[in-house]
């Protein structure tokens, strides 16, 4: 991959890692402020249904915060790997990633053979 293939990519990967930060920090401010009491009795919720859809919401966004937490770790694993000159490279077989491959998932760290193989044993015995 060229340097100026290598640049559009990291654009995409810092631009991605820019939204998703703040979709994080919008979603964790959210989610604190959905579990916090206020001193304004009126936005509680009074019947229990009411109380366990907050509660449903609340651990909805704190999933979604784990999930776009991953992915920015991931796209940080990416950003480093093009520092170090191994981007676009398979990290368990060192074959070229297909570049359609990192169009659709910049971040990508596995060829999509070795993505399938790892998530055939990482979820396969369960």
């Amino acid at each position: 991959m060229n340097k100026a293939e290598l640049a559009v990519f990291q654009t995409k990967l810092l631009e991605r890692r820019a939204a998703m930060v703040g979709d994080v920090d919008k979603m964790s401010d959210e989610a604190l402020t959905r579990g916090s009491s206020s001193s304004d009795l009126s936005t509680m919720p009074i019947h229990m249904a009411d109380i366990g859809s907050d509660n449903y919401e609340q651990e909805l966004t704190l999933n979604l915060i784990e999930g776009e937490n991953e992915e920015v770790h991931e796209i940080d694993l990416a950003l480093e790997r093009i520092k170090k000159g191994l981007y676009g490279f398979c990290e368990n077989c060192s074959k070229k990633i297909p570049k359609s491959r990192l169009i659709a998932i910049p971040y990508a760290l596995f060829c999509i053979k070795c993505k399938r193989e790892k998530e055939i044993s990482d979820f396969g015995g369960q």
